[in-house]
């Protein structure tokens, strides 16, 4: 299986099973003497891991990190950084109904017709949890960008909208709530309705705002390497996204070019920000802003009909720990990613001019 690793120069690359002894990576690239706060790291790993509220997942994992090279003396060597979180808390036999027939909307049918084989606890490595050893990568690489400072946070649950600009947000209050909504009243709206479907066994969708701040000018590469197409591609490489934009996205095809352009300053700075920080594939200065929809999870507890690997129709039931909302703990996951894309384009920054 290929399509393991992310990034050219500041690289990561993930190994793990949902239910396997662990889940981990190797971070190459990473520069030396970046002094590393490991206590960060690790509240990262908590903001993602399951069990945390009751409107996610009730599995129960410390999602406790080791370290186990290219860190010394608290301070990075340049050496590949390879680390471990060890899995506690599976409950394989949650799986066993679905061991030869395939979930509707999930991994299991591709897996087994492309590989002719597939390990069907929790989806092995298709399961979202492979996402935690991103958030490892991403929090050393939001240490080593220091000055830049990412923040991502739900804006939509269901029909549910946050409209206030991000402007008006204090992004203080993200980690105040459950939702990871920086809107109280809103949050706890949405906290209800996550409950509700919960009951009924269901589950619902979201979106994931993230906005970059203090990005230098000149990050990015000209056609291929475009930043923004590089966000888009992290962050549809997240378990269950289907939707990226950035900047004005698609409200902006309703605009004409003289309303949507955005006016310099003289310090080169711009009046409005449509363009999302970038211009041109390369970041401007100006603030990087994006959304990210995510689906249901696949996984509903009803029960539903599929067919076997005879290809003949059978009746079963979702079983096991599941999110009824995947956003509250997808908002570390879309800060790693964006944080591993901009580590990257840092390091290959150093390499654009004398």
């Amino acid at each position: 299986m290929a399509g393991n690793s992310f990034g050219q120069l500041f690289r990561l690359t993930t190994f793990g099973e949902s239910h396997g002894k662990a889940l981990g990576g190797i971070i190459d690239g990473c520069p030396a003497g970046i002094e590393l706060d490991l206590d960060k790291i690790q509240w990262e790993l908590n903001r993602r891991k399951p069990g945390q509220s009751a409107i996610v997942t009730q599995r129960k994992e410390p999602d406790t990190v080791e370290i186990y090279s290219g860190v010394f003396e608290g301070k990075t060597t340049g050496t590949p950084i390879g680390f471990a979180i060890h899995n506690t808390n599976q409950k394989s036999k949650d799986y066993s109904h679905i061991k030869d027939s395939y979930r509707p909307s999930h991994a299991d049918y591709v897996y087994d017709k492309k590989y002719g084989f597939r390990d069907y606890r929790g989806g092995g490595r298709s399961s979202a949890r492979e996402t935690a050893s991103r958030v490892v990568g991403g929090a050393i690489a939001k240490q080593f960008l220091k000055e830049i400072k990412i923040n991502a946070f739900v804006s939509q649950v269901g029909d549910m909208k946050l409209e206030k600009p991000y402007q008006e947000l204090d992004f203080s209050l993200i980690e105040s709530n459950a939702v990871r909504c920086p809107d109280t009243q809103m949050a706890q709206q949405m906290e209800d309705y996550i409950k509700s479907i919960k009951k009924e066994g269901d589950t619902i969708g979201g979106v994931i705002t993230c906005v970059i701040q203090n990005v230098p000018v000149g990050l990015g590469e000209p056609v291929f390497d475009k930043l923004h197409a590089r966000l888009g591609e992290a962050m549809l490489s997240i378990n269950a996204v289907k939707g990226f934009e950035y900047g004005s996205g698609f409200a902006g095809v309703a605009m004409k070019g003289s309303e949507h352009n955005d006016a310099f300053n003289p310090d080169g700075t711009t009046k409005t920000n449509r363009s999302g920080g970038v211009q041109g594939g390369i970041s401007n200065g100006m603030d990087i802003y994006f959304s990210v929809a995510f689906k249901p999870v696949a996984t509903v507890l009803q029960s539903y009909e599929t067919i076997n690997k005879a290809g003949e129709k059978v009746t079963t039931q979702g079983k096991g720990r599941h999110d009824p909302c995947v956003v509250p703990r997808a908002v570390p996951i879309v800060e790693a990613m964006a944080s591993l894309v901009l580590a990257d384009y840092a390091l290959l920054a150093r390499t654009n001019k004398i």
